[in-house]
């Protein structure tokens, strides 16, 4: 994949992790200067995806560690998505300069340094090299082939990725000596070969006057409260969630979910109010249309969602869990040609899955009712 050039007018991009270079509102300003769109997390209409270096360096002590990076970071290449390291992601905004031309492929890298593809997209992710993407340098090259080496040695890639960015530019690690081990007992630490300059992670950017406290507090609130929410502890990550709201009330993820965990803790007036401020907020947001309709039909408020699966349906055609869904609703509700004219879509979208199943299975049982009716 070779470096894209400038945004995309219209395309949305979804961070993961905080920027170490400056808060996410100002990244989100500049896009949005340039006809883009920013937001924490991932939803369907994400067509861009930056991982935020911070991620990286909490990895080192999260729960699930570099594991849960490899787990995101394939999620969002299988729903192809293009995926940007922070570097790259500020070179698209054309607020960091691009590294000199050069001309080594992906494969080439690989080839040369024995270190392993996944190795090398995951340490490009996280501005291990000169280029955050193919054509590489020269210098990509060396660092490729002492990154080879770290890894022999016993150091995984996320550690590497902690640890580079602590001594420098990284290009300047090609005339240095990089060594597993550390004098603190640390056996994936990296370290230069003097051993005065232990490479700890730490992140370089001066942040400056673009820093504030709120920005990190938000960020740090934002990324407890998602790991409250994969833990299911629904009343917990809602408060967090608020919290982040009463920090950026224009947030339409947080709103989202906190709507969510509101649903998963069973205060469902509170989850239908912060599902219409997500949709208020971002009225395109198709997935809180979707959970808001969901919601509407497990309180018996069909009509109501009916007309929720109908506009998530208008804004994303290719959504199929809303046709799959308003099949079923029509059906129980005795509008048989409706539920096997949305079934015979949902089939257009997904013709494999056990859902796909179920829409066949309706469609027959609808045509032997119609052929019963006609007899």
């Amino acid at each position: 994949m070779t470096a894209p050039t400038g945004i995309i007018p219209g395309a949305v991009f979804g961070a993961i992790g905080a920027l170490a270079a400056f808060p996410l509102r100002l990244a989100a300003r500049e896009v949005e200067r340039q006809h883009g769109q920013l937001r924490r997390g991932v939803t369907r209409r994400t067509s861009h995806v930056v991982f935020g270096r911070t991620l990286i360096a909490k990895a080192g002590t999260a729960k699930g560690g570099d594991a849960e990076i490899e787990r995101r970071v394939a999620a969002e290449r299988a729903a192809n998505r293009t995926l940007l390291s922070e570097n790259g992601f500020l070179r698209l905004l054309g607020l960091m300069k691009a590294p000199e031309a050069s001309s080594l492929s992906r494969q080439s890298l690989v080839d040369q340094s024995r270190l392993s593809g996944a190795d090398l997209d995951l340490l490009s992710l996280f501005d291990a090299f000169e280029h955050d993407c193919e054509p590489y340098s020269f210098r990509d090259l060396i660092l490729a082939r002492k990154y080879a080496g770290l890894v022999a040695g016993g150091a995984s890639w996320g550690a590497i990725a902690r640890s580079v960015h602590r001594s420098g530019p990284v290009a300047s690690l090609t005339a240095k000596s990089l060594n597993v081990g550390s004098q603190h007992g640390r056996p994936d630490q990296i370290y230069l070969e003097d051993g005065q300059s232990e490479l700890d992670g730490q992140l370089l950017f001066d942040l400056g006057s673009a820093s504030a406290a709120g920005d990190d507090t938000l960020e740090e609130l934002f990324a407890e409260a998602e790991s409250a929410e994969e833990e299911g502890r629904h009343d917990d990550a809602a408060a967090l969630y608020q919290r982040c709201l009463s920090i950026d009330p224009s947030d339409a993820i947080a709103a989202f979910n906190r709507a969510n965990c509101l649903r998963g803790a069973g205060r469902v007036a509170d989850a239908a109010h912060d599902y219409a401020r997500a949709i208020k907020l971002d009225p395109a947001f198709v997935e809180a249309w979707f959970n808001l309709a969901g919601l509407m039909s497990d309180e018996g408020k069909i009509a109501s969602a009916r007309r929720h699966l109908v506009k998530a349906i208008a804004l994303d055609k290719s959504y199929a869990d809303p046709v799959f869904n308003l099949a079923r609703l029509e059906f129980d509700a005795g509008n048989l040609t409706e539920a096997r004219r949305h079934w015979v879509r949902y089939l257009e979208l997904d013709a494999d899955s056990e859902w796909a199943r179920t829409a066949q299975k309706g469609i027959q049982f609808v045509d032997l009712q119609l052929a019963r009716t006609a007899g």
